[in-house]
């Protein structure tokens, strides 16, 4: 199938109409119109009911979005794996939580593209099943997660303990979830630990899986959550967040995972430097390190 029909057909899903997808494409409305006809003669369906309003999508256009959206996708990583830009030897894709993305994978960036100037990298968040699925299909070459699963054919190596503390807007909050909190999603150990420490929480008024939304919400509009200590570190030293005294604290190791049969040179490179910066930036010598202690014994996430 020709992916400009399927990306065709996607613009007037988000669009709304014909006349604004020709608008964003930059073709005609009559182009539109015959990529849209040529699509239904080949699936031999309606995918979209037109009126005066624009269009909706029919019962046969809501389940082909899901699959033209996959094509697409599917072929701008070819074209990324395949077509190298001019001047560039090789590529390089990575996955990574979110929230490792934070400072941790923006610190290895730079310097892996100084390290490697002619490997073009392609970099993508998501959660630990993403990345895994993409690491098993071969979409990814390295993985940055929480909690990788054992898979032939890959390799997992630590890379730091995570340290989980909570924080809250003002000093002297009590060590237990309250009105104002804010779970941040950081896996399903997580989860169960955090139910374990606290039998009595029944739900939050906001639950983020992005642990920069989290903070971001706290403050601005105040409250407490959980953080990696690397994360909230600057707002604790400028007085912005406070250790929320006797919480307890949680453990969670990050790890980088990755093909066995790999491209030797550049996947090496990338593991060095991640493991340097993570021993340099996220190791005990680490300023979070001084963050003061909660009195109550870590709970440890395995």
């Amino acid at each position: 199938m020709d992916t400009e029909l399927a990306r065709t057909f996607l613009t007037v899903v988000t669009s709304g109409s014909f006349v604004n997808a020709a608008e964003q494409l930059h073709v005609s409305q009559s182009t539109v119109s015959t990529r849209i006809h040529a699509l239904e003669e080949h699936l031999g369906c309606a995918l979209f009911v037109r009126n005066k309003a624009g269009t909706t999508l029919t019962a046969a256009g809501r389940q082909f979005q899901r699959h033209a959206t996959t094509l697409v996708r599917t072929v701008e990583l070819a074209r990324h794996d395949v077509g190298l830009p001019p001047g560039f030897s090789g590529t390089l894709a990575i996955g990574g939580r979110i929230g490792l993305w934070e400072e941790f994978l923006l610190e290895w960036l730079p310097e892996m593209q100084r390290c490697r100037p002619t490997i073009s990298i392609r970099a993508e968040s998501g959660v630990e099943a993403d990345i895994m699925q993409g690491l098993i299909e071969g979409r990814l070459d390295i993985g940055v997660m929480y909690t990788p699963q054992s898979r032939p054919g890959l390799k997992i190596q630590q890379l730091f303990e995570e340290r989980l503390v909570m924080v809250g807007s003002t000093p002297g909050r009590p060590p237990v979830p309250q009105s104002d909190y804010v779970y941040v999603d950081w896996g399903p150990e997580f989860y169960t630990r955090h139910n374990t420490c606290f039998p009595d929480f029944t739900g939050a008024p906001l639950v983020a899986n992005i642990g920069w939304l989290g903070l971001q919400n706290i403050l601005k509009g105040g409250g407490a959550g959980y953080f990696p200590a690397r994360m909230v570190w600057p707002y604790v030293k400028e007085g912005k967040l406070h250790i929320v005294e006797n919480a307890p604290e949680f453990f969670m190791p990050a790890y980088v995972a990755f093909a066995v049969e790999h491209d030797e040179h550049v996947i090496n490179d990338a593991l060095s430097i991640m493991h340097r910066i993570a021993s340099q930036n996220h190791g005990a010598s680490n300023p979070t390190h001084v963050l003061k202690r909660t009195r109550q014994k870590p709970v440890l996430v395995p």
